[in-house]
């Protein structure tokens, strides 16, 4: 079983040309042709829709995972100065009121 992929026009407008799958030297269960307008190339699977291992794919949501965790803990860390901030200005303030010197009684 083989695929043929015809020509097409690369991202960089380069005439790329048509190629038979299996490609000579390459997996020989890449037997389907796959990929889009400007990229095409041999696979194993015929609803693959992407040319590249999916691992890095990890890495992006670890990295993802850590900058939102930080995010969070700095947040959190606003929230409760904020919160302390607030608390200390209401507890500090005087209970009593002061006199203004005007006296609000009918003479």
């Amino acid at each position: 079983m083989s695929a043929e992929c015809s020509s097409y026009l690369n991202a960089d407008k380069v005439l790329v040309s048509g190629f038979s799958c299996p490609r000579t030297g390459g997996d020989a269960r890449a037997v389907y042709c796959c990929g889009f307008q400007d990229v095409k190339y041999c696979c194993d699977d015929p609803h693959s829709f992407f040319p590249y291992e999916h691992s890095y794919m990890w890495w992006l949501s670890i990295g993802a995972l850590v900058g939102l965790s930080i995010a969070a803990v700095v947040l959190f860390a606003f929230i409760i100065t904020v919160c302390v901030l607030c608390y200390l200005f209401i507890s500090t303030k005087p209970h009593s009121k002061l006199d203004t010197g005007l006296s609000l009684r009918m003479a």
